[in-house]
C-alpha cells in the first residue's frame, strides 16, 4: 500500500513538473519543438522538389551542406540558379554565366526566400536568428505563442533588418500564422495564414493566404487582431505544388 501511494505521489509530481516546464518554455524551446513537429527529424538529410508559380525548385540538405535550386524554362532556354554554402551560380542551357555581384545577390535572395518560406519553421534555429517570446494570444479560439524573430547582420543575408512574428500553436506546436515587416521595395507588412497542411515523408508542408494591412503604422504583433476583425486585404495565395520528398542517408 505504501509503495502504491509513493508511486502515485511520484506520478503527481512528474505531472506537475511537466506542466510547469510547458508553461515556462523559452522562445528557443518553442521553435525547436515546432521544428520537431514539422520535420520529424528529416529536414537535415533530405531532397525536396516542388513547383511554385510555374517555376521548379529543389533543395538538397545533407551533412550541413545545402543546395537551393530554381529552374525557369521557356521555348528557347533553361535558366538554372544554384545557391550553395559556397555561393551563387547561374547556368543558361547548362553553360555557366558570369553575373555581376549586385544582380547575383538579388537573384540569390529570391531563390533563398522561396525555399525559406516553403520549409518554415525549419531554419529558425540558425545561428543568425534571434528569437524572443513576446506573449500569447488567441486566433480563431486557439491559443498561440507569439515569437519575434530578428537576424544578425552577419549571416542574416541582405534583408537582415526584416522582422518577423510567428504564431505557434500552444498545444500541437504547429506554425499556423506569421507576419513580417520588410524594408525592400519601399517596405511593407504581410500576414500569412497557413492552410492545406499535409505530411509528406514525415515533413509538414502548408500553403498560405497572403494578406496586407491598409496602413503600415500598426504593430507587427497586432496583425492577428486585424486579421480576426477582417481588416486585412487578401493579396495572393502561396501554393507549392508537385512536392516530392526523398529522405537521404
Amino acid at each position: 500500500m505504501k509503495q502504491f501511494i509513493l508511486l502515485l505521489l511520484v506520478a503527481f509530481l512528474f505531472s506537475c513538473k511537466q506542466e510547469i516546464d510547458t508553461s515556462q518554455l523559452s522562445a528557443n524551446a518553442i521553435i525547436n519543438r515546432a521544428i520537431d513537429v514539422a520535420c520529424d527529424g528529416n529536414c537535415d538529410q533530405v531532397s525536396i522538389s516542388f513547383t511554385f508559380r510555374d517555376r521548379k525548385y529543389k533543395s538538397t540538405r545533407q551533412g550541413g551542406n545545402y543546395k537551393l535550386e530554381r529552374y525557369n524554362a521557356d521555348s528557347l532556354k533553361v535558366i538554372h540558379d544554384v545557391l550553395t554554402n559556397k555561393g551563387f551560380k547561374r547556368f543558361i542551357n547548362d553553360s555557366l554565366i558570369v553575373v555581376p555581384d549586385s544582380i547575383a545577390s538579388n537573384i540569390a535572395d529570391g531563390v533563398n526566400s522561396v525555399h525559406y518560406f516553403m520549409q518554415l519553421p525549419y531554419g529558425l534555429n540558425a545561428p543568425a536568428v534571434h528569437k524572443k517570446l513576446v506573449g500569447e494570444d488567441s486566433i480563431k479560439g486557439a491559443v498561440y505563442y507569439e515569437i519575434e524573430v530578428t537576424f544578425s547582420e552577419e549571416g542574416g543575408g541582405t534583408d537582415f533588418d526584416d522582422r518577423f512574428v510567428y504564431w505557434i500553436h500552444k498545444d500541437n506546436f504547429t506554425l499556423d500564422y506569421l507576419a513580417y515587416r520588410y524594408a525592400s521595395n519601399k517596405g511593407g507588412m504581410r500576414f500569412r495564414e497557413a492552410y492545406n497542411s499535409r505530411l509528406i515523408e514525415g515533413i509538414r508542408f502548408a500553403d498560405y493566404n497572403n494578406y496586407k494591412p491598409n496602413s503600415l503604422d500598426g504593430k507587427l504583433e497586432d496583425m492577428d487582431v486585424l486579421f480576426e476583425k477582417g481588416e486585412l486585404k487578401l493579396l495572393s495565395k502561396i501554393e507549392n505544388e508537385n512536392i516530392l520528398v526523398e529522405l537521404l542517408e
